[in-house]
């Protein structure tokens, strides 16, 4: 075989195989604080010692800062009836609230919960995240979108993909350790994300978290990842849920096999 033959036949059985090895995670739940069952969960960020929770649904939309230990509202802003919210994430002395079809996110003074504004996008609003540069938007495709703080407009996207395979219905998001995790909706697990690529680095099976009697409806799923940066603690919770979950994250079982695709 010639040389050129031979590295021809390398770089080819290099690219067909996986570029590393993906994490297969699990849980260990370290604390268990309440949470209000009515809230359809649609965001969820940790700041300043509080929950922050942009809650959906038409007529019933709001945003709330929580105690995280006893659930009270801190601070409660009713959404316009006209608007299904969906993620929340913050920038800055702001909190930013995506609505599901209304196309604009609504802005509020974090401090006071004051409506400032609203920013326009296209499609649909799902989840919500920020890396250092850049809002992060989820659509319920396999795309995220990477947006100008500013303005929204579109500064880059990424497909997100395990093994080649793209995995829609990315939800809820959160930006942890240079890496974007995101429920997947109605899985009960976590996709760890490369923002660079959109490849899917890991999973974190989540599975009977919450038991199926305390599922109040088929909707009471998994959806709300909140992390603590200053103390390193993960949160989690669903729609609906009677409670939020403190987890630590530890390597599966080895028996443990990957979800299937959906």
């Amino acid at each position: 075989m010639q040389a050129s033959t031979l590295r021809r036949a390398l770089i080819t059985l290099a690219l067909a195989l996986p570029l590393t090895t993906q994490a297969q995670q699990t849980y260990q739940v370290v604390h268990t604080y309440p949470h209000d069952a009515q809230a359809f969960t649609q965001g969820l960020i940790y700041l300043d010692s509080h929950i922050y929770e942009s809650a959906g649904q038409y007529g019933k939309s709001s945003l709330r800062e929580e105690d995280l230990d006893t659930a009270s509202i801190v601070k409660f802003a009713d959404v316009p009836a006209k608007y299904f919210a969906e993620g929340l994430t913050d920038w800055g002395n702001t909190l930013i609230q995506l609505t599901w079809q209304e196309h604009v996110a609504l802005v509020y003074d974090r401090a006071t919960f004051h409506f400032l504004r609203t920013l326009p996008y296209t499609g649909e609003g799902w989840g919500l995240t920020h890396d250092d540069k850049s809002i992060i938007l989820s659509d319920g495709s396999a795309q995220l979108r990477f947006l100008d703080p500013a303005t929204f407009h579109e500064l880059r996207r990424i497909t997100v993909k395990d093994r080649g395979k793209p995995i829609d219905q990315l939800n809820e998001l959160e930006y942890i350790h240079g890496e974007i995790y995101a429920n997947i909706w109605h899985q009960d697990r976590i996709a760890r994300i490369s923002p660079a690529t959109g490849r899917v680095l890991g999973w974190i099976d989540l599975a009977g978290l919450l038991p199926a009697p305390e599922h109040s409806t088929p909707e009471a799923v998994l959806n709300g990842i909140a992390y603590d940066a200053q103390h390193d603690r993960l949160f989690v919770t669903g729609k609906l849920w009677p409670k939020i979950f403190e987890i630590r994250l530890i390597p599966a079982p080895p028996e443990s096999k990957p979800h299937p695709h959906p």
